[in-house]
């Protein structure tokens, strides 16, 4: 059984304890409300970061204490965990469960790397390149575990070569490792469900200030941030921090090959997924357009997401065996907990907002006068480092909200300040525990603390830069 950690005993005790101190408190924080509000969130914040029990679990907090404290009703309560920022998601889940489950997401990844050729910085360029496209589809966790055993026989190649494991050898293994994890947290940025903190953002948008953003839009900006990312990991580790331009293998085209012919020829079950993955994926890009033309459809994201999602639960892949791309037990490997993690996220989001917690903050920060663009800075800084030590999406939860409070306190546009802020929680490349992406390429063996810490500085702070550049240059351009 696993050590329950002193950290967790400590932080199991402290969130209710704190909770119950600012409830009894003999003096009023703002008022009765929002000091109720505040303890929720001190509370699920320090379950959250201490893990004590699991964040999913620490997220149904708000259906429990805000009825009971007459916060909000039950029924308030509840809709915003079946909010359909939660159901896009599902939708976008369950793609990428038959993406997986017919190994189609392998197959693309391969490809891509058999693409970009054998040398070894274009080997690692296609490793990063297909980690980063899968991670704009299915959970980053996903695509670095689809990569890792794969990178793991190209390094068993160098390891087990006639000059052993040298100083360029192991550049290359630190290279590979890192940009799988580093291009699959920056790959999540480029789509609406590429990462959560996305989704957390897009749900607080709509639900509290009736501001939408497509999923087309959302790639517009996204994207080429995205690849921006990925080149400039690129760069530092192959060209900076582990050069390996020396290195000569000509094996790896044999390895990927390999992979390639173990899977076979594509076949039907794939080629059917591929269809509804194409056709999803279309409707998404081009919905602004369709609607134009058809004006009384009002096509949403989320009726595509959840149109994807029936259609392989629903068109037979044979009629006559009553055979189906998935079946309900399927979802057994489906990623619940976020989804009640995304409720939770926006059920705190509400509660802040009614108690009159933004407002405050928002006239707090009207009345400061530390300039908008430094605020931005410490607003990004913030983010990007706190996420490499607690959950994106929880942290997102939390301080989205009270960053929309600062928006409206400084009188800038919502989405200028709240998108380059919230992408920053994409951006944790430091430590193992930042992301599992970073947990997993760390458990390869191949990679020190240190080393990673290294790269990492470097990059988080190239993120800080290239988003305080987007909150100043680009954003007001899009939006």
């Amino acid at each position: 059984m696993k050590h329950y950690s002193i950290s967790k005993r400590i932080g199991l005790l402290l969130g209710p304890l704190l909770f119950l101190a600012i409830q009894f408190l003999p003096l009023e924080l703002i008022s009765e409300t929002a000091d109720s509000v505040i303890a929720t969130a001190l509370w699920m914040v320090i379950w959250w970061i201490t893990e004590a029990v699991s964040i999913s679990v620490t997220a149904l907090l708000p259906l429990l204490i805000f009825p009971l404290l007459k916060i909000m009703p039950m029924d308030d309560v509840g809709a915003n965990y079946g909010s359909r920022i939660v159901f896009l998601f599902f939708g976008g889940f369950i793609l990428a469960l038959a993406l997986e489950k017919v190994n189609l997401h392998k197959r693309i990844a391969l490809n891509i790397i058999r693409k970009t050729g054998t040398t070894p910085n274009k080997v690692i360029l296609g490793f990063m390149i297909a980690t980063a496209f899968m991670s704009m589809w299915i959970s980053n966790t996903a695509s670095t575990v689809v990569m890792l055993p794969i990178a793991m026989s190209v390094i068993q190649l160098l390891i087990n070569d006639d000059d052993g494991f040298t100083k360029h050898d192991k550049n290359f293994a630190l290279s590979v490792m890192l940009g799988i994890a580093f291009s699959a947290n920056a790959g999540g940025i480029a789509t609406v469900i590429g990462t959560p903190p996305n989704s957390v953002l897009i749900g607080l948008l709509e639900n509290e200030y009736s501001i939408q953003i497509s999923f087309a839009k959302w790639m517009t900006f996204g994207l080429p941030l995205s690849v921006l990312l990925v080149v400039i990991v690129y760069l530092v580790l192959v060209k900076i921090l582990f050069p390996c331009s020396d290195l000569q293998f000509g094996t790896s085209a044999s390895v990927i090959q390999c992979e390639l012919d173990k899977l076979g020829r594509l076949n039907s079950r794939e080629k059917h997924v591929l269809i509804v993955f194409i056709i999803v994926v279309s409707l998404w890009i081009f919905r602004s357009f369709i609607n134009s033309i058809f004006p009384k459809l009002g096509l949403t994201d989320t009726m595509i997401s959840i149109f994807g999602a029936i259609a392989l639960f629903a068109f037979p892949h044979n009629l006559q065996k009553g055979d189906f791309i998935l079946k309900w037990e399927d979802t057994k490997n489906l990623a619940w907990g976020i989804l009640i993690l995304f409720g939770g996220g926006l059920a705190l989001a509400k509660g802040m907002s009614i108690s009159g917690i933004v407002d405050v903050v928002a006239a707090s920060i009207s009345k400061a006068e530390i300039g908008i663009l430094f605020t931005a800075f410490l607003l990004i800084l913030l983010m990007l480092f706190m996420t490499e030590l607690m959950s994106n999406v929880a942290l997102t939860a939390v301080l989205a909200p009270v960053i929309a409070g600062i928006a409206i306190g400084l009188e800038i546009p919502l989405l200028q300040l709240l998108i380059p802020v919230v992408i920053a929680s994409s951006c944790a490349f430091m430590l193992p525990m930042a992301t599992p992406p970073n947990a997993i390429v760390f458990a390869s063996g191949f990679i020190k603390v240190k080393e990673m810490a290294r790269a990492g500085l470097i990059l988080n702070f190239i993120s800080v830069v290239l988003l305080l550049l987007m909150f100043e240059y680009i954003m007001p351009l899009i939006f």
